[in-house]
C-alpha cells in the first residue's frame, strides 16, 4: 500500500517506490545510529557528574569505551552504506527510467499533441524537471520521512525516560510543521512564478537562436538583447520572491523550535528545585534537543522543497497521463487508395478548418491539392497520415478507417516530404538512412543519386560522411530538401505525401527531381501540395481547396476548361512569370 501511494503521489515506477521505501528506512536507522554517541556522551557525563553530587567515583574502562566507539562507528558506517545505495544510486537509476518513460510516452502520442505544446516546455520537463526531482528523491523525501520515523522512535524512548521533559522538548515539533504547512499556498505560488518566468525566458532564447539571421539583418540585436536581459532579471526577482515565500514558513518553524529548549530549561529547573529529577537528567534532554532538532530543521526545508516540486511532478504525470492512440496493428489493406468522405475538422473547437471534404486519391495516380494559402491543403495531408483524426466523417486507406489503426504501424505505409525539412547533427549518410534504418550504404547512396544529392555531396571534404550540423545548418535550403526527398525514396512506401517538396529548388534541379520522383511514384498513391502550377501540370487529379471547402476537382484539362478558381490561379501565375524589375 505504501509503495502504491508513492507511485501515485510521485509518479514512480514500482521498483523506484520500493527502493525509496528502503532508502527511508535506512535513513531512519542512520539517524537513530547517529544518536548512539549521545549515549556514550551521557555515560561520560554521568561518570563525571556523579562524584560531584556525592555519588560513587566510577573508574572508566578505556578499553570498553574504545570497543563501544568502534561498534558504534561500524553500525553507522553499515547504515550509511545501505542508505547511500538506496537513496542515491537507485534515485539516479529511477531518474533515468523516468526520462526514458517520458520519451516513450511522447513517442507514442499522436503527432497532433506536439502541435499544441511548447516544445521548450516539453524539453524542460524531461531534462530540468527530472534533474530537480533527483534531488527531491535523493535528499528531501528520504531525509524528511526518515527524520520523522527516527523522531517517533526516539520520542518513545524519551517519554519512557521522563514524559514531562519529553513533552516540553517535543511539543514544538508538530507546531513547526503546522506553521510550514500553513504557508503551502505561498510556496506553490512562488514555484509557479519561477516556472512561468523560466519558460518565457527559454522560449525567448530559443526564438533568438532560431531567428539570429533575421535579427542581424534588420539590426534588431540590441532590442532583443534588452528583452532577454529583462526576462532574466524577472527570473532573478521571481526566484527571490519564491525563496522568501518558502522561507516565511521554514524560518518561522525553525525559530519556534527554539522554544522547546526554553521549555526544557524552565521545566527542568523547576523539577530539579523540587528534587524530582537530577541535573544529569536535564543535561541528557538538553543534549538530545540538539540531536533531535537538527533533523527536524532539515525536515522543514525538505518539506518546503517537496511542496515546490509538486508542480514539476504534475507536469511529468500530465505527459504520462496523455491518451496514447491505440488501434489495430494487424490488418490487411485492399490497395492503397486514400479516401476522404464527408470530413470535417477544426483545431481545439476553433473555427472550422475543413468542411465536408470528399475525394479519393487513387493508387497509381498523382492527386494535387491546390488553392489559396490557408485553404486547408496541409491539414488534409496531415489527416491523410493520421496526424489528426477528423471531428466527423472518415479518412480511409485501402478501405480501412484510419482512426481504428495504430498510428505507428500506419506510417509504415507513408513516405512524407515536408516543406520544413528536419535534419540531424549527423552525417549525410545517416540522415538519409532515417528513411530505412536497415538500408546498406550502397542503397543509401543510390537513393541520394536519384534525389540529385550526389552532385553537391561529391564536393564536400568527407563526402557522404560529412557531418552537416544541427538541422543541416551547413547546407542550403535546396540541398536539405533533396536529402529529405532521398529519405522518401529510400523508404519506398506505397503512399507518398509531398508538401511543397520542391519549393527551395531552382528550375533546373526541380526538373531533375521531378524526373526522379516519376520513378518513385510508379503504381503508388501520391498526394502533392504545390503552388507552382508547373509542378502539378502532369497530375492525374487536382483538388482545389478554398476556405476549407472543395471548390472544384478534376483533371487539369477539365478544370482549365471551366472558368473557376484553378483557371484564375494558372492565369495569375503566368502573368507573374512575365513580371520584370
Amino acid at each position: 500500500m505504501i509503495s502504491e501511494f508513492f507511485q501515485t503521489r510521485f509518479g514512480l515506477t514500482k521498483e523506484g517506490a520500493d527502493n525509496l521505501i528502503k532508502g527511508i528506512l535506512y535513513t531512519a536507522l542512520l539517524d537513530i545510529s547517529l544518536m548512539f554517541p549521545v549515549g556514550l556522551y551521557s555515560l561520560l557525563i554521568y561518570m563525571w557528574i556523579e562524584p560531584l553530587t556525592g555519588g560513587e567515583i566510577v573508574d572508566p574502562n578505556l578499553g570498553m569505551f574504545i570497543v563501544l566507539i568502534l561498534i558504534v562507528l561500524g553500525i553507522i558506517f553499515a547504515f550509511a552504506w545501505k542508505q547511500y545505495h538506496f537513496v542515491f544510486n537507485t534515485t539516479y537509476t529511477e531518474s533515468e527510467n523516468r526520462r526514458i518513460n517520458l520519451g516513450e510516452n511522447l513517442r507514442k502520442l499522436p503527432l497532433s499533441f506536439f502541435e499544441n505544446r511548447d516544445l521548450a516546455d516539453l524539453t524542460s520537463t524531461i531534462m530540468n524537471d527530472c534533474t530537480d526531482l533527483e534531488h527531491v528523491f535523493s535528499h528531501a523525501v528520504p531525509q524528511l520521512l526518515g527524520s520523522i520515523l527516527s523522531l517517533c522512535l526516539v520520542s518513545i524512548g524519551l517519554l519512557i525516560f521522563d514524559w514531562r521533559l519529553a513533552i516540553a522538548l517535543l511539543w514544538v515539533v508538530p507546531v513547526a510543521f503546522i506553521i510550514l504547512y500553513a504557508s503551502k499556498k505561498l510556496i506553490y505560488k512562488g514555484g509557479n512564478l519561477v516556472m512561468a518566468d523560466l519558460l518565457k525566458c527559454g522560449d525567448a532564447m530559443q526564438e533568438c537562436i532560431e531567428s539570429i539571421r533575421d535579427l542581424k539583418s534588420y539590426n534588431h540585436e540590441e532590442e532583443y538583447y534588452d528583452r532577454i536581459t529583462g526576462l532574466t532579471s524577472t527570473i532573478e526577482k521571481s526566484r527571490l520572491k519564491a525563496e522568501l515565500m518558502s522561507a516565511a514558513g521554514v524560518v518561522t518553524g525553525k525559530v519556534f523550535l527554539n522554544l522547546g529548549i526554553v521549555s526544557v530549561i524552565l521545566l527542568g529547573s523547576y523539577l530539579i528545585l523540587n528534587s524530582q529529577i537530577t541535573i544529569f537528567t536535564l543535561l541528557i534532554f538538553l543534549i538530545a534537543s540538539a540531536t533531535i532538532y537538527a533533523p527536524v530543521e532539515n525536515g522543514l526545508m525538505f518539506l518546503s522543497e517537496i511542496f515546490m516540486m509538486d508542480n514539476k511532478i504534475l507536469r511529468s504525470k500530465e505527459i504520462e497521463a496523455q491518451v496514447i492512440e491505440g488501434g489495430l496493428t494487424d490488418y490487411s489493406l485492399d490497395g492503397y487508395d486514400v479516401e476522404f468522405k464527408d470530413v470535417n475538422f477544426n483545431y481545439d473547437d476553433l473555427k472550422d478548418v475543413l468542411n465536408d471534404i470528399t475525394f479519393t486519391a487513387k493508387q497509381g495516380e498523382v492527386t494535387a491539392l491546390v488553392g489559396p494559402s490557408g485553404g486547408g491543403k496541409s491539414t488534409v495531408s496531415k489527416l491523410a497520415a493520421r496526424f489528426w483524426d477528423p471531428v466527423s466523417g472518415k479518412v480511409s486507406l485501402g478501405g480501412q478507417d484510419l482512426s481504428k489503426l495504430d498510428s505507428e504501424k500506419l506510417l509504415e505505409n507513408f513516405s512524407i516530404v515536408f516543406q520544413d525539412v528536419i535534419l540531424f547533427n549527423n552525417s549525410i549518410l545517416e540522415n538519409i538512412r532515417v528513411g530505412r534504418k536497415d538500408a546498406t550504404d550502397d542503397e543509401v547512396i543510390q537513393a541520394a543519386k536519384l534525389a540529385e544529392c550526389d552532385e553537391f555531396v561529391s564536393k564536400l571534404t568527407d563526402g557522404y560522411d560529412t557531418v552537416i550540423g544541427e538541422n543541416g545548418e551547413l547546407l542550403s535550403g535546396g540541398q536539405r530538401q533533396r536529402i529529405s526527398i532521398a529519405r522518401a525514396m529510400l523508404k519506398d512506401a506505397n503512399v507518398i505525401l509531398l508538401d511543397e517538396a520542391t519549393s527551395f529548388l531552382d528550375v533546373e534541379n526541380e526538373s531533375k527531381i521531378q524526373r526522379a520522383l516519376s520513378e518513385l511514384i510508379k503504381n503508388k498513391t501520391v498526394i502533392i501540395i504545390a503552388h507552382r502550377m508547373r509542378t502539378i501540370a502532369n497530375a492525374d487529379k487536382i483538388v482545389v481547396l478554398d476556405d476549407g471547402r472543395i471548390a472544384e476537382q478534376g483533371t487539369p484539362e477539365e478544370l482549365l476548361a471551366k472558368d473557376g478558381l484553378f483557371k484564375r490561379m494558372v492565369e495569375l501565375q503566368n502573368l507573374s512569370g512575365e513580371w520584370q524589375i
